[in-house]
């Protein structure tokens, strides 16, 4: 499957974004999809996937964060709310059709990528 992210910027600290993750392909539906982001100078981390309809969240963002996905587009989403500026980074989105549960949050657990949407949130 062949993934687009989209809906990064510029935004100020408390404002919210959302991000499109937009998957080619008509298995999409049994795809366990994640969002992973990199901040400057730092490791890609974990922030959000759903698996089977469980989702699952990096601490960090529990609260502010939703993933969910719309199968009939094709399409996933991080709603991110309340964002700060520890949220700046490189967000990805990423999508497996075998990915176990014990490795949602692992990179290694994904073998799609899209490119990367930047979010700047300024404080």
């Amino acid at each position: 499957v062949q993934l687009q992210a989209s809906g990064g910027g510029l935004v100020q600290a408390g404002d919210s974004l959302r991000l499109s993750c937009a998957a080619s392909g008509r298995t999409f539906r049994s795809y366990v999809v994640a969002w992973f982001r990199q901040a400057p100078g730092k490791e890609r981390e974990f922030v959000a996937a759903i698996r089977q309809g469980h989702t699952y969240y990096q601490d960090s963002v529990k609260g502010r964060f939703t993933i969910s996905r719309d199968n009939a587009k094709n399409t996933a989403y991080l709603q991110m709310n309340n964002l700060n500026s520890e949220d700046t980074g490189v967000y990805y989105c990423a999508a497996d059709a075998t990915t176990i549960l014990s490795s949602v949050r692992d990179i290694r657990g994904y073998r799609s990528w899209g490119q990367g949407t930047l979010v700047t949130v300024s404080s």
